[in-house]
């Protein structure tokens, strides 16, 4: 099998594949053992894919926690996807990031949203009526 993910060629990287879908490490990884599981069928975001290649992702999901907490001695993980540009995906081709995680190791372990996606400067708690006004909002849209 040729595993391409977008443009890149990973095939002598893969870890374990289904029919739907591969999972293999990142070449940039946050900490040793980080992981991007692909569905084989190139498309760029998640509603894209197919119930199959929604359920071969998470067949291999746990396939690659079990194993990544055998080799990396995991104590919990980070799992995340990147949608568009402008929301970090860097290739146009759907991956769920796998990262191992375990006391003392590199990168964010206190986890704050706004750190984690750039928000500068400090932002108030919201009051409870802009809350209410925007679960109206996106409740009407459904």
């Amino acid at each position: 099998m040729t595993a391409m993910f977008g443009s890149y060629d990973v095939s002598d990287r893969v870890i374990v594949e289904n029919d739907s879908a591969f999972a293999f490490p990142t070449n940039i990884p946050i900490v040793s053992g980080h992981v991007l599981i692909a569905p084989k069928r190139i498309v760029e975001k998640y509603e894209d894919l197919s119930e199959a290649e929604r359920s071969a992702i998470e067949d291999l999901r746990q396939k690659i926690k079990h194993a990544l907490t055998t080799v990396f001695a995991a104590e919990g993980f980070n799992y995340a996807w990147n949608e568009a540009r402008i929301g970090g995906q860097s290739v146009p081709h759907f991956h769920l990031h796998v990262v191992p995680r375990k006391e003392g190791d590199a990168g964010i372990s206190n986890y704050e949203p706004r750190e984690f996606l750039y928000r500068p400067g400090p932002r108030p708690e919201s009051p409870d009526a802009e809350l209410v006004e925007v679960a109206n909002s996106v409740r009407a849209a459904l």
